[in-house]
């Protein structure tokens, strides 16, 4: 159920004490970026601002995440599991999460693959304003969505060759040039993989 601040009441509150778990994730990668508590007041702070809050059970008092450092969490949705008894929160990082600078407080664990496409994503929209002469992307959007198209032909045709023969190998690298240069192209028109994924979702309903 996505939660908010007129429907927090109906959360399991009574039945944890006043304070819940919430896990937050990166609204963009999906990555797990850590874990705190909420009571009432934290989640409402949270709707209110739109930066997360928590119930700091060492300090005893609310606590917003990157008070000091700046590293904050901006808002994108809550929503509760079935028994309306832990939070999840999506967010969007502005910087490290974890107190170790590391972007996760599980940076020792694995994560799904397919994160790395938002990593990806976040990289290539940092290069839009950089020296031509600084990387390849930056070149790229120095040419123009003209030439960044062309690559995306080129590398679909080589993509589709590599599939013909039956040659895995090339076809993974293929492949690969291939979501580089679309993704590319994406932020060249001001645009995220995400926008080609919810169309994809809302074909799928």
């Amino acid at each position: 159920m996505i939660i908010t601040n007129e429907n927090s009441n109906k959360l399991a509150w009574d039945k944890m004490d006043n304070l819940l778990p919430a896990i937050v994730q990166d609204a963009l990668s999906g990555k797990v970026l850590m874990q705190g508590y909420m009571d009432q007041d934290a989640l409402t702070k949270t709707f209110e601002t739109g930066k997360v809050t928590f119930f700091s059970r060492s300090k005893q008092r609310l606590w917003t995440k990157g008070e000091t450092s700046g590293n904050t969490l901006d808002l994108v949705s809550v929503a509760c599991d079935c028994d309306q008894d832990s939070l999840l929160v999506l967010a969007t990082p502005n910087g490290p999460t974890c107190h170790t600078g590391a972007e996760s407080c599980w940076f020792d664990g694995n994560t799904p693959a397919f994160t790395f496409l938002a990593d990806l994503e976040r990289v290539l929209a940092a290069r839009k304003d950089a020296d031509p002469k600084s990387s390849y992307t930056a070149s790229l959007y120095n040419k123009g969505i003209k030439r960044i198209a062309q690559k995306v032909g080129e590398e679909g045709v080589e993509t589709a060759l590599a599939a013909t023969v039956h040659d895995k190998e090339e076809l993974k690298n293929e492949v690969a040039d291939l979501l580089y240069h679309l993704t590319v192209l994406l932020q060249a028109s001001d645009m995220s993989l995400n926008d080609a994924l919810n169309v994809l979702r809302e074909r799928h309903k």
